[in-house]
């Protein structure tokens, strides 16, 4: 796999208009005349008449006059006229309108062989942010006239559940796409971001056959815009539209058929057939709730100056004792390095002097009489563990350095090699938001002898992979890590049933330290600011590290450990090479 020097990235920080609902209905007067499309739209409505009946939902009775021109009654009301757009693959028709003078519209998918339908009502200014689109799925059926209703119904399903593709548009957009779970998605944007970061949104998917699946993302949080499309796992191709916003405040709205490439399955662990809705006795839930992940709306932030001034209020919490809800399955303390002196000299940053005096004691002091404070030693608490023979993970807090600094450290003994996280508080948007830097470099000390030009080195190796991660046995906690990109790593969240729940992405990158063993980070970014930061060894499926944080007390550093189990792998190494060009399916 290719190796490279990746820098930081920054993830969710594009900016998005906080459009009102007066710019909204002035934007979407450009859809009046229905969608756009790259592919030529379908005719097989023109000229007929069709009325679909959704349970609980809408009553839609449809005339179309044209392949692009409608008129709808909601409800036994007045008809409306409207352009729309329609497309076909094999049985499957999907068309979508919106309602001139509203900021409504319907998606419509119909099975023509079962004459079931499926009908995702849309609309925009319904909740806290205007562009953000509101979606209710409505399941019902073409009524046959002189004939009985069916009695079955599409429905929501986890049969998409595990499932990754590659998908390229007739309009020449590709993404990778991942259902890693029930309720939420994750996609890579090859074409409109470059495909270095993978994002994720809350999503529906809904079972038409055993092969043909809907699905159904919005970019809640982000731009807020709309992407549905019907799939068929046989043939690997989609016909859907997107809807909504993009970062220029640009209204899109078009149709798109799709053609892709099967990635891989990935294990889900909740019971067959359960979907992940509320049980039946739930109280009913409103219009348009679905699950979505706000972490912004309960992360407490704060601006640089008023951060430092917590922090010089509150005492660093560094490994405290008691319960610790991410490193209940934290492997043992190791004594590996007490009693032991060494320097670790990186190659673009610091030589740092170590003199460990106890289990949990150390001293440190930046090497070279030229360096500030060279000579003055600070005592600082660190925990270690031992991954493998001879490799050792230790992390401790930087006392006096002005960016509230953390290392957390990789030391191979065995080759002489160090990797170090350089953790700091801070980014450009968040005084209390945790930024990371990578640093190589080697282990100085009697006996050894360090290499001149070998170093740990940065690798896609583990990107595809999806390791599930259970970091408490007694309470449960798990999560899944899905490495999506060279650059991030989706984290989804299980439910006490084991299913798949809220996804959330960050920045992150890979460093290869030994044969099946891996030094990552994540940033919790536009999150909760967390840096995780972990050793992760695949040959006894087993991670150790440290999490560092900043709040309302000051900050935190604190032990991660778990134990894992492989979830499987998509083949997606392809799309990271670079070079990789034109993808043709």
């Amino acid at each position: 796999m290719a190796k490279a020097n990746y820098p930081v990235q920054q993830m969710h920080r594009i900016a998005y208009t906080k459009l009102t609902e007066a710019q909204i209905g002035e934007k979407l007067r450009a859809a009046v005349n229905g969608p756009a499309g790259a592919s030529e739209l379908s005719d097989v409505y023109a000229g007929k008449q069709i009325a679909i009946l959704t349970d609980h939902g809408p009553s839609l009775s449809y005339r179309f006059a044209s392949r692009n021109r409608l008129a709808v009654s909601e409800n036994g009301g007045a008809a409306t006229e409207a352009g729309y757009g329609a497309l076909t693959l094999g049985d499957i028709v999907f068309f979508t309108h919106l309602v001139p003078g509203t900021q409504r519209g319907y998606h419509v998918i119909v099975d023509r062989h079962t004459n079931l339908a499926t009908v995702f009502e849309v609309w925009f200014s319904g909740d806290k942010d205007n562009r953000e689109v509101q979606r209710q799925a409505w399941y019902g059926y073409v009524e046959q006239p002189g004939k009985e209703p069916p009695k079955g119904r599409h429905a929501a399903t986890n049969r998409a559940e595990g499932k990754g593709y590659y998908w390229k548009q007739d309009n020449g957009i590709e993404t990778l796409e991942f259902y890693p779970s029930t309720a939420y998605s994750n996609f890579v944007e090859l074409t409109r971001l470059g495909g270095e970061l993978g994002f994720c949104a809350p999503s529906d998917y809904v079972l038409v056959n055993d092969q043909v699946c809907i699905y159904q993302r919005t970019e809640c949080e982000f731009s807020g815009i709309q992407t549905i499309y019907a799939f068929d796992s046989n043939r690997v191709e989609q016909i859907g539209a997107r809807l909504g916003f993009n970062e220029k405040d640009e209204l899109e709205y078009y149709v798109f058929r799709g053609r892709g490439e099967w990635l891989g399955q990935i294990a889900h662990f909740e019971k067959f057939g359960d979907v992940g809705l509320p049980p039946a006795n739930a109280p009913a839930a409103a219009k348009g709730a679905r699950r979505v992940y706000r972490p912004m709306q309960t992360f407490k932030i704060f601006t640089r100056p008023e951060f430092d001034r917590i922090a010089a209020q509150h005492p660093a919490k560094v490994f405290p004792p008691g319960p610790n809800a991410m490193a209940g399955n934290k492997q043992e303390v190791s004594d590996y390095l007490v009693g032991k002196t060494m320097t670790l000299r990186y190659d673009h940053g610091p030589a740092i002097e170590y003199q460990f005096d106890e289990i949990q004691s150390l001293r440190w002091r930046k090497a070279g009489k030229a360096v500030q404070g060279a000579g003055e030693w600070t005592t600082a608490r660190y925990e270690s563990w031992e991954s493998a023979p001879g490799l050792i993970v230790f992390a401790h807090l930087l006392a006096g350095e002005p960016d509230h600094d953390c290392h957390v450290v990789v030391a191979d003994f065995d080759n002489a090699l160090a990797s170090c996280l350089h953790g700091t508080m801070g980014s450009p948007y968040i005084g209390n938001e945790a930024q990371v830097e990578n640093l190589f470099g080697v282990i100085e000390m009697k006996g050894v002898t360090p290499p001149k030009y070998a170093r740990h080195q940065f690798t896609d190796e583990i990107v595809g992979h999806a390791l599930t991660w259970n970091y408490s046995t007694e309470t449960g906690l798990t999560s899944m890590h899905l490495y999506t990109t060279p650059h991030s790593l989706s984290w989804i969240i299980f439910g006490q049933d084991s299913a798949g729940g809220l996804e959330w992405s960050g920045p992150a990158a890979y460093v290869k330290i030994r044969e099946g063993i891996y030094l990552g980070y994540w940033l919790e970014e536009a999150c909760n600011g967390t840096l995780g930061a972990i050793l992760i060894n695949m040959n006894m499926m087993h991670d150790c590290g440290a999490g560092y944080h900043g709040g309302a007390d000051g900050i935190s550093l604190s032990a991660v450990g778990a134990h894992a189990r492989h979830a499987g792998k998509f083949n997606v190494g392809k799309y990271f090479q670079p070079g990789r060009g034109e993808n043709v399916i």
